[in-house]
């Protein structure tokens, strides 16, 4: 057994994982004076200048896991993509938070909303599918008109599919190849958004406004944190997410992801046992980010204030405003006040892979969008202009 209480400064996290959620989780870790120990397959993660030790391994590497743990007071993730037996070697020898119970829900899609459902939460019309004729099946039930998802994988809208008439079901088996699938009925949106929880071994926790998410190709497009959405939507939302955490025994973060539909209201759509894409403007937005409030709650510290001092919205820069592995006139946006930029040491850059984000302040959310939006436009433009003269 481990001895309870704080994790103090000066002692080392181990963070499985170093893409742009963990070098951003070790930015706070280290101005808090932690050192840092990370393991990921990549040597050229963006974590890797961050870290005291970068361990190159696969996630699914239990050896490399245990390596890691030894030397660590204390170990989280990053992504969820981890080897469950890897985690569970890392418990022999430190505190894992969050626990392998909890990453091993999260990992199948079916699972988890068998979870959601047995425990009362709402969620919407979904069926699983491990066959293909299961998979038609409740494709028909929903009158064609659904999603088809992995129940492994699947990250940034991967294995994913949109049914819209029959034969779509043949060509989504046939492009993701023989798996289980959930199939989830479509929903009337008029919203997406995710709602960040932080809970600490001894029992303390918070919650973070929701965030407004808009997406684009199944990718965050831009996010605003606090979402312009009526109180009464607000307080169920927090109310929920804090009644999910604490029963499945949190330690560390939550995000949960929902849907506000036109006719039911809040519906569950995934959880996220990490920090989230949509509240990286917590940096700007909060008196606590979310990457300081993971290393005080893993760490098992007093959290932080979840106060949001000023509208802040991010918009993700993916690969695709490359061009040549050349980097965009970030400058056409810098000179946008109140427009921050965040890149996270990611190389090559590739269509659809998050290099970054901007972030933009606003007087308003609807404000803050603006501003991010004008920035993006800016690039595109640039872009644009860029491959007609080549």
């Amino acid at each position: 057994m481990f001895r309870n209480g704080p994790i103090l400064p000066g002692a080392t996290i181990g963070i499985i994982g170093g893409g742009q959620l963990g070098r951003m989780m070790m930015l706070a870790a280290r101005t808090m004076g932690y050192k840092v120990r990370a393991l990921d397959p990549d040597p050229h993660c963006p974590a890797r200048v961050l870290a005291d030790e970068l361990i190159v391994a696969p996630l699914s590497d239990p050896a490399a896991a245990a390596k890691l743990a030894r030397q660590c007071a204390v170990v989280t993730i990053e992504i969820e993509r981890i080897g469950i037996f890897g985690l569970e070697e890392c418990a022999r020898y430190a505190p894992v938070r969050p626990g392998s119970r909890l990453l091993a829900l999260v990992q199948d899609r079916a699972a988890q909303k068998a979870w959601l459902g047995k425990h009362g939460y709402p969620i919407g019309a979904w069926r699983s599918a491990p066959s293909f004729d299961d998979l038609h099946r409740a494709a028909m039930e929903f009158g064609f008109d659904a999603y088809v998802k992995a129940c492994r994988g699947g990250y940034d809208g991967g294995a994913q599919a949109r049914i819209r008439r029959a034969s779509d079901v043949a060509e989504a088996w046939s492009a993701m190849g023989p798996q289980a699938y959930v199939v989830e009925q479509a929903l009337d949106l008029e919203a997406e958004i995710s709602v960040l929880v932080a809970r600490r071994p001894s029992g303390e926790s918070v919650v973070y406004p929701p965030a407004l998410n808009h997406h684009e190709e199944r990718i965050l497009s831009w996010s605003v944190l606090p979402a312009p959405i009526a109180p009464s939507i607000i307080r169920d939302a927090q109310t929920l997410a804090a009644d999910i955490a604490n029963t499945i025994g949190l330690e560390g973060l939550l995000v949960v992801e929902m849907f506000i539909d036109r006719r039911r209201g809040l519906l569950i759509n995934e959880l996220a046992p990490r920090p989230h894409n949509s509240y990286h403007s917590s940096e700007q937005a909060c008196a606590t980010s979310q990457f300081e409030q993971a290393v005080r709650a893993i760490c098992d510290l007093p959290l932080g204030s979840t106060e949001v001092l000023r509208p802040v919205a991010i918009a993700n820069l993916l690969g695709d405003l490359w061009r040549d592995q050349e980097p965009p006139p970030f400058e056409k946006v810098l000179s946008i006040s109140g427009v921050r930029l965040h890149l996270y040491d990611k190389f090559p850059p590739r269509p659809r892979r998050k290099m970054g984000h901007l972030a933009a302040t606003g007087e308003t959310p609807e404000h803050a969008v603006a501003k991010a939006k004008v920035g993006m436009e800016r690039l595109r433009e640039s872009r644009d202009r860029g491959s007609k003269s080549a």
